[in-house]
C-alpha cells in the first residue's frame, strides 16, 4: 500500500472508529493524517519528542486496525458499495442484508 492509499485507509477507519480514541489521539491523528504535518512539527506543537509522536501514531493506527479486525465495518461498507454497483434493482434489500449479517 503506498502512502496515499494508506492515508485514505486510515482516514476511512478514523471516520468509523475515531470516536473510540482519546482526545489526544484524535488531535495527533488529525495533525498527521489530515493536516499532513511531520512528526517533528507535531512534536514541536505538543512539546514532546518526535519519537513520542511516532509511537502515538503507531498506537493510534494499531487501535484503528484492531477495531476493524473485530467489527469489520469498513469491509462491510466496501462490500455494500461493490454490490450497489452491480445490482439492477433486483433483490437490493436481500443483498444488503446478507452483507450486513456477515
Amino acid at each position: 500500500m503506498d502512502k496515499a492509499e494508506k492515508c485514505i485507509y486510515y482516514n476511512d477507519l478514523y471516520d468509523l472508529y475515531g470516536n473510540l480514541l482519546t482526545e489526544r489521539e484524535k488531535e495527533i491523528f488529525v495533525l498527521f493524517y489530515e493536516e499532513d504535518l511531520s512528526l517533528q512539527e507535531i512534536a514541536d506543537a505538543k512539546k514532546v519528542s518526535k519519537s513520542a509522536i511516532g509511537k502515538a501514531i503507531q498506537t493510534i493506527t494499531n487501535k484503528l486496525e484492531t477495531y476493524e479486525e473485530k467489527l469489520h465495518f469498513l469491509a462491510k461498507i466496501v462490500k455494500v458499495n461493490q454490490e450497489l454497483k452491480t445490482i439492477n434493482n433486483c433483490n437490493i434489500e436481500e443483498k444488503i442484508n446478507a452483507i450486513l449479517k456477515d
